[in-house]
């Protein structure tokens, strides 16, 4: 193993976009690394024997057949623009697709996910991937509803109440849950000697509260708040049970 500079290139039109870090790299590994890119510029397609890639074929000529095919007016309007009514706060989770489990159609929501469905508050050096949806929906597409969903047995709140947790690292989503951190104190406050798996259930509740507190801090979305124009959303989804409850923070 040897450390090197490992600069990788992406070639997309005239440009070329460098990624480079210092890290150990080995040479068979950088060898493969230097044809999976040399391969995305080719046009070989995927091999017959590609499972995965099958699935999303299949998956897409399902939808084109049975949806879009069957309502060309309807995506025919959508082609020239998009209204939605939510921008939607999720999770990554792959049980807990908003489009799946609240039956929105293309064009009605606008959607972020992440782990944990969190929001953090607003900073324009920090997190500013969810920042960038949350301005987009509001000042360009002029949500009506901002709606941060929970779930059951999330593994992003669990990973929040674990904290410090040494027994594995985590490059990215330890410093990220800790968004959550007001709402996991209120808990153990408030009912820290209940059986972890109830404190869970809280604190994936009490966090969505936290991400909505936290949305007021964005100025645009107070400003529209206040004014009346938009309303904050919380809900969980308990896909235990199979059930919703939501709740709403408004002037009216």
């Amino acid at each position: 193993m040897d450390t090197q500079s490992a600069e990788v290139g992406v070639e997309e039109g005239p440009n070329k976009i460098f990624i480079s870090q210092q890290q150990v790299v080995d040479e068979e590994v950088q060898a493969k690394v230097e044809m999976l890119i040399a391969e995305l510029h080719g046009t070989k397609h995927h091999p017959p024997n590609d499972p995965d890639a099958q699935k999303l074929d299949h998956g897409f000529h399902f939808f084109k057949t049975n949806i879009f095919d069957a309502h060309p007016e309807y995506f025919s309007e959508l082609a020239k623009g998009q209204s939605p009514k939510f921008l939607v706060i999720a999770c990554s989770d792959s049980r807990v697709s908003p489009s799946v489990v609240l039956n929105f159609k293309p064009g009605e929501a606008f959607v972020g996910r992440n782990i944990g469905n969190m929001v953090p508050q607003f900073d324009q050096l920090r997190h500013t991937e969810i920042g960038a949806v949350i301005e987009y929906a509001v000042k360009s597409l002029e949500v009506d509803n901002i709606l941060v969903m929970g779930h059951s047995r999330c593994g992003g709140i669990e990973r929040l109440m674990t904290l410090p947790d040494y027994t594995q690292t985590y490059d990215f989503i330890d410093e990220w849950v800790k968004i959550g951190l007001p709402a996991k104190k209120k808990v153990l406050q408030e009912a820290g000697d209940l059986p972890f798996a109830e404190q869970l259930t809280l604190c994936e509740k009490e966090s969505v509260r936290n991400s909505m507190v936290n949305l007021l801090s964005y100025p645009f979305v107070r400003n529209a708040v206040v004014n009346g124009t938009m309303i904050v959303r919380g809900g969980y989804y308990d896909f235990v049970n199979g059930s919703f409850e939501q709740w709403k923070m408004c002037t009216h």
